[in-house]
């Protein structure tokens, strides 16, 4: 197996500098299509913990020489985010251009210690959607959160995955804990970081825009040169185009074929769970699903059941600890009918799971931020990677055979409900997925 594709040191590429931009079409056809758009010649590490995730992190703003990017749901006070942040100032005070968005409700009681730290440092730090009072949950979509996980620097290394920048120790409604938390992410190279990068930039104009714009346009009405002051503004708002590694530098990387994928509500509401669903309609050995939170609609669920009837192994591997009893219980809810099925289901016991990883057959495999649930498949703003490649569908295949190791799989014969309390429980589960969608402004079907 070539390094490449584990988790360890991989050779370094030649790169470039960032001030090269590609065609314009190869810049937008990966939003424009509803189905992942492949690259290339990408170099896919995979990154076990937040450990091996801060420590490659570290690495890459240290050695930052333009411009640095963050886009994170929880963005934490405890050791290791702090040293992640203090990395991200010191970055800022050497020159480098460093902008960090944050979720306003994953966020809320670190916004004010990183607003500051970065801001006197010269960051860039913005707060998607914050909650300043309890009238902030009155306005529209509200409940629609920034779940993605991004970061990138210099327009050649990314990272992605479904890891907070918090320590996989600690947990912020139950405290610290011996053993961290399952979660994975990946560091990428090669011509799949220019997506990461736009969406990066799209998220940090849309929160700076959206939070404080009526402050800036009040500043440059104060401002001796407004227009001087109104063509900054525009710089900060305007998402450009991402940087661009040169074709030599691409052929030095692995030929692994890489596709960023998103959802947001524009035009990529259902592009994840559609990756999901079409490759499990292709499986033909194995598909193996880690999720957190597992409450699929009735498309997904089905082509669970049709890959179990092909004689696909089908396993799920849910959490086996849980951190919310309400997702426990919706998951839970949905055993008897996969176990009837053929699914086989496990139960993570060790930590709390968070990862959000799949792999089908032997080539293809996702790793994300998106759950199997409601609120990341209609309502959060979601990222993930899907890889097509042997190599990298095998290192993953290994990481995970360790994290079923430590699980206990549920028997169809122990858990089988009472038929009527079995089914008072779905309905009930139901009716709160939907009348949560409804609060959140999504009409259509799960």
């Amino acid at each position: 197996m070539s390094p490449n594709h584990q988790g360890g040191a991989a050779s370094r590429p030649r790169t470039a500098t960032i001030d090269e931009r590609p065609p314009a079409e190869e810049r937008a056809d990966w939003y424009l299509s509803s189905r992942p758009v492949y690259s290339g010649g990408n170099e896919v590490v995979l990154l076990r913990g937040g450990d091996a995730l801060f420590a490659s992190m570290h690495e890459a703003i240290a050695a930052a020489r333009t411009e640095v990017w963050v886009a994170t749901y929880i963005f934490s006070e405890d050791p290791a985010a702090s040293a992640l942040a203090q990395a991200l100032a010191a970055a800022a005070q050497r020159g480098v251009s460093v902008r960090v968005v944050v979720d306003g409700f994953g966020s809320e009681h670190s916004q004010a210690a990183l607003q500051r730290l970065l801001g006197e440092a010269g960051a860039g730090f913005a707060v998607f959607r914050p909650l300043t009072s309890w009238r902030s949950w009155l306005q529209p979509n509200q409940l629609r959160r920034l779940h993605q996980k991004l970061c990138v620097v210099d327009a050649r290394v990314a990272f992605v995955g479904g890891i907070n920048l918090i320590d996989d120790r600690f947990d912020l409604h139950h405290g610290w804990a011996e053993v961290p938390r399952l979660d994975y992410a990946v560091r990428l190279r090669g011509a799949v970081v220019g997506p990461i990068e736009q969406t990066v930039r799209a998220m940090w104009t849309r929160a700076r825009f959206g939070s404080d714009w009526r402050d800036e346009v009040r500043d440059i009405a104060r401002d001796p040169r407004p227009m001087m002051a109104a063509r900054r503004l525009l710089r900060t708002l305007r998402v450009v185009a991402p940087g661009q590694v040169p074709k030599e530098a691409l052929e030095a990387l692995p030929a692994v074929r890489a596709a960023f994928v998103v959802r947001d509500n524009l035009r990529q509401r259902r592009t994840i769970e559609r990756a999901y669903i079409e490759a499990l309609q292709r499986a033909r050995e194995r598909a193996v699903i880690v999720s957190p939170y597992f409450y699929p609609g009735r498309r997904f669920r089905q082509a669970l059941g049709q890959a179990a009837r092909r004689g696909v192994d089908v396993r799920l591997l849910l959490q086996g600890n849980a951190d919310y009893r309400i997702a426990a219980m919706a998951a839970r809810a949905l055993y008897e009918g996969l176990l009837a099925r053929g699914v086989r289901i496990f139960e993570y016991q060790p930590a709390f799971l968070h990862a959000k990883v799949a792999l089908v057959d032997r080539d293809w495999a996702t790793i994300g931020s998106s759950n199997i649930d409601p609120l990341s498949m209609l309502l959060n703003l979601e990222a993930n990677i899907v890889v097509s490649d042997h190599g990298f569908a095998a290192t993953l295949a290994a990481a995970l055979e360790r994290d079923f190791a430590d699980s206990v799989e549920v028997c169809p014969v122990t858990r089988r409900e009472p038929t009527l309390l079995g089914r008072a429980r779905r309905v009930c589960v139901a009716w709160i997925a939907r009348a949560y969608l409804r609060l959140a402004g999504f009409t259509g079907k799960y």
